[in-house]
């Protein structure tokens, strides 16, 4: 058998395997949720609440069984079937220019997936969430913020493809370093304007009022040495009644947001302690170690693929006569996936790491109480899963679980 011919059959040994591992922690999650509730979780729900959430999580359990069912279908479909060297005929046919060409071909794989995603985002919003009281969201505004994020991410991902292109063609032998250079600043560039410039395409955000809630912010953040100037409210409660808050930017550009659900359902106390959550982030640095260990990430990712980008072998595996930026590119990257699995089991190690940190932080400066009183009322009032499998958790949770937060929160110190 031709090396070709054995990638093509990696690849899709590959898809179905991830198919199985996500049916796998579905079957443990669905075994986990007939377990007790933590004894630290106790009273959380009553039974008619519980019974609630238990409902709730198998319903968005069989969505989500639904859709990657459909996507493994139309992926493997597509690719076994000879769908990417048709396509590839029809871009090269379309274009001399291989910067058109790229757009084209991914801009296709963009345009499906918007289309197939809409429904299913419709039945979660309109159906699920609604009939479970959390959408707020009217046909309107869902509408305006679907073709807000088709255009961003057309315009944001469609520039950065032309511009890797570009860069390639110029200077294919050090494409890697200057793509990743480039990668770099607009990443450091996004985070700084994405409050400005971002944000406000979706939510409006107002400075938090002058009150008791800002005085306590205040008050704490001058009690751990955090110099905050910037305190907004954002107004999600036009989309959904879930809570959250989060802690965004660096410099002169950083600031709390706080949800305006997050401000109806908790108290001061509470919210103070959320927010010491946190600020515990920004004193360990977590932004700049996640975006450190990001880039290394995609300098080593930029380096492995554009060893194959002229590969003959890797096009062929896709049926395709000659290599090209965009088929070479996107077959390795399918090849990928046990990289990116193992890389995101330990990005969700670190991250969790990172949570429990910022945890003890809030825990060493007195709100540890009043952050475990916060997370569990958030989590209630969302119906969360309060028995995760361990698996599950390992493979999926970027967050403790909240039975270990809240035993941790409220055990003495």
């Amino acid at each position: 058998m031709e090396l070709s011919q054995q990638i093509y059959w990696l690849i899709i040994v590959f898809m179905l395997a991830d198919f199985g591992i996500g049916i796998w922690l579905t079957a443990l999650n669905v075994k986990a949720s007939k377990w007790p509730v933590p004894k630290v979780l106790e009273g959380l729900y009553d039974d008619e609440a519980y019974r609630k959430q238990q409902a709730y999580s198998s319903e968005n359990r069989k969505m989500g069984l639904i859709t990657s069912s459909l996507s493994l279908v139309l992926s493997l479909g597509f690719f076994a079937f000879g769908g990417f060297a048709w396509l590839d005929g029809i871009v090269r046919a379309a274009s001399g220019n291989d910067i058109i060409r790229a757009l084209l071909f991914f801009g296709f794989f963009f345009v499906v997936e918007f289309i197939i995603s809409i429904p299913f985002s419709i039945y979660s919003t309109f159906s699920i969430e609604e009939r479970y009281g959390f959408n707020k969201t009217t046909p309107k505004l869902f509408a305006a913020d679907a073709v807000k994020g088709f255009i961003l991410n057309a315009v944001l991902n469609g520039g950065l493809l032309a511009l890797a292109v570009w860069i390639y063609t110029l200077n294919p032998q050090w494409f890697w370093l200057i793509a990743f250079g480039v990668a770099a600043v607009f990443s450091l560039f996004f985070q700084y304007i994405y409050s400005d410039v971002i944000v406000p395409l979706f939510n409006k955000q107002t400075p938090l009022e002058e009150g008791q809630l800002r005085d306590a912010i205040e008050a704490f953040a001058q009690k751990v040495g955090f110099e905050l100037e910037n305190i907004y409210v954002m107004d999600e409660s036009k989309r959904s009644t879930k809570a959250n808050a989060y802690f965004t930017g660096f410099g002169k550009k950083k600031r709390v947001v706080l949800f305006d659900t997050l401000i109806q359902q908790l108290s001061t106390d509470e919210i103070v302690g959320v927010l010491a959550h946190e600020i515990g982030h920004y004193k360990h640095r977590h932004l700049l170690k996640d975006m450190g260990v990001s880039f290394l990430t995609s300098l080593f990712t930029f380096w492995i693929v554009s060893l194959v980008l002229d590969s003959p072998t890797i096009a062929a595996a896709a049926g395709c006569t000659e290599p090209s930026f965009w088929i070479n590119i996107q077959v390795f990257a399918m090849l990928l996936a046990p990289l990116h699995l193992v890389t995101g089991l330990i990005d969700n190690a670190i991250s969790r790491k990172h949570e429990h940190e910022a945890d003890a932080f809030a825990k060493q400066n007195g709100c540890g109480k009043g952050q475990a009183e916060g997370l569990k009322k958030i989590s209630a009032q969302a119906l969360s899963n309060l028995t995760p499998h361990p698996v599950v958790v390992t493979f999926e949770y970027s967050h403790p679980t909240l039975a270990d937060r809240v035993e941790f929160l409220e055990k003495e110190i």
